[in-house]
């Protein structure tokens, strides 16, 4: 590959990765609202159908857990993709 094919497939690249990293920055800002608006929800529900309230949280915490686990596997493959 020529040094002008390298550059000109460099310039093509970069917006698509721009726009990749501002996709994936948004989703990451908003996950932890949307968390707490899904369990908000999944609890009303719940009440609604006659579970005591302790309970129905209870249960809606691995909303929260699965937000944890996912932000965690994230991080730490972006952590380990870029010490190679």
């Amino acid at each position: 590959m020529s040094a002008a094919t390298i550059v000109t497939t460099l310039v093509k690249v970069t917006p698509h990765v721009g726009v990749l990293g501002l996709n994936l920055a948004w989703m990451y800002l908003t996950l932890g609202s949307r968390v707490r608006k899904t369990r908000r929800a999944f609890e009303k529900q719940l009440l609604q159908q006659g579970m005591s309230k302790e309970d129905a949280s209870r249960l809606s915490a691995c909303f929260e857990d699965l937000k944890n686990d996912l932000t965690t596997t994230l991080k730490q493959g972006l952590t380990a993709s870029s010490f190679r």
